[in-house]
């Protein structure tokens, strides 16, 4: 798969803490000596398999331990910053290797893939002016999850849009079933700015002046997508704004909620037996991504995950590093506890029925995160400055007025603009 600086070509993927090392794992002849393998990314079930493959690598001279946290965004850059960096490996994503390598944290792999990885397929190099820079293992994107028993009771079919949405949740309030029947990733900082890039792309905004790293947010496009957000959000629970994609999942399993926009990596965990009531897990439905405002392109962004080599550490812990990773996502990962925990980009997956939602989001055209160097700025800036609207201290135009000056303050001192 090759990424330029200006377009993310996403065509190949249409064909609480964690410490994870290798004691209880069985050990697989991973041809490495010795080495250090240390690494750092966030905590969900297709993650947690990935790193506990790589820890299958560990010997007597091989040490290989993993960091899987909510906070992985936090920690990961100045993490691997040191000399030697703390991390060897970092699990990003689509939004979050362009800032490793504007930091410059984060190593070439192209000599590690001639020396160790020529059977990796080409869909899974992400390659950045010719230059590998992640080896990417799922695919992701976020659709709607309902209760199907829920809908049933209200007469509604599950919700093509937003508009719909809403109009079924009010139809749950009013029959007393839930008081709070919408859950959401509305975390103030990434997971909010995160679901404004939904819901503008959804819209049909445009995050930057044609051909120009200049903000262009702040405009009917924007003011539609806060005041969507606003009308979800007077469904939630009023901690809303504390609740990231591990506090709406367990809003979920708790049987607080009926409807909710989720990342398809996690709705593996919904549906299993554990951590919530029959009645939630056995009723817990995908569904397509919805549009909104009468757009046809869905209100999410496809994404992929994958792992990377630290800058900053030895060529023998890097080379090690990169057989263990290469280990922890070899086809040989998957099987009939693992397949369902994501849309593997690795060869053998077999997508299954909890996939739907993220083979939905690619079959219905939508539009993949913006893998623009600036593009976290703004992520970043809208993070920080939506919640106001949200919380009634200002109107729309403003929030997204400070958002576009918090982003321009922060795009000179990168030297993106002038």
């Amino acid at each position: 798969m090759t990424v330029s600086r200006r377009r993310f070509l996403f065509s190949a993927l249409l064909g609480s803490a964690a410490l994870v090392g290798s004691a209880g794992l069985a050990s697989a002849d991973c041809g490495v000596a010795s080495g250090r393998v240390s690494i750092v990314g966030n905590e969900f079930p297709a993650i947690r398999t990935v790193a506990q493959n790589a820890a299958k690598c560990a010997t007597d001279k091989l040490t290989v331990k993993s960091n899987l946290t909510a906070d992985h965004q936090k920690i990961n850059l100045p993490g691997m910053q040191g000399n030697p960096a703390e991390y060897t490996s970092a699990i990003i994503a689509t939004s979050s290797i362009t800032n490793l390598i504007g930091e410059g944290v984060i190593r070439e792999l192209n000599d590690l893939v001639a020396a160790h990885g020529q059977d990796i397929p080409k869909r899974q190099l992400i390659t950045i002016d010719g230059k590998v820079m992640a080896v990417a293992f799922m695919a992701n994107a976020q659709h709607l999850v309902y209760r199907k028993d829920v809908l049933e009771k209200v007469g509604v079919q599950p919700p093509k849009t937003y508009e719909e949405l809403l109009d079924a949740a009010e139809k749950i309030r009013t029959a007393g079933i839930m008081k709070h029947p919408v859950g959401g990733a509305y975390r103030a900082g990434w997971d909010l700015a995160e679901e404004f890039v939904n819901m503008y792309t959804g819209m049909g905004g445009e995050f930057f002046q044609p051909g120009s790293p200049i903000a262009a947010i702040n405009n009917e496009k924007g003011v539609a997508t806060l005041e969507m957000m606003k009308k979800l959000s007077g469904y939630m629970n009023p901690d809303y704004l504390t609740h990231d994609s591990n506090g709406t999942s367990a809003e979920w399993e708790a049987g607080n909620v009926a409807l909710m926009n989720m990342w398809g990596s996690r709705t593996n965990v919904l549906i299993d037996a554990e951590g919530s009531a029959p009645e939630v897990y056995e009723n817990t439905m995908v569904g397509a991504p919805m549009t909104v405002g009468g757009g046809t392109v869905p209100a999410t962004t496809l994404w992929w995950d994958g792992w990377t080599i630290a800058k900053n550490i030895s060529d023998e812990d890097a080379a090690a590093t990169f057989v263990a990773m290469k280990n922890g996502v070899s086809p040989a990962i998957l099987n009939d506890k693992t397949m369902d925990q994501a849309v593997w980009m690795i060869d053998g997956y077999k997508p299954a029925p909890v996939n739907e939602g993220v083979m939905q989001a690619m079959a219905m055209g939508s539009k993949p995160y913006p893998m623009l160097p600036y593009m976290g700025l703004l992520h970043t800036a809208l993070g920080d400055n939506i919640a106001d609207f949200l919380t009634g201290k200002e109107d729309a135009a403003a929030a997204l007025s400070d958002a576009e000056e918090a982003y321009t303050a922060a795009a000179k001192e990168k030297g993106f603009l002038k």
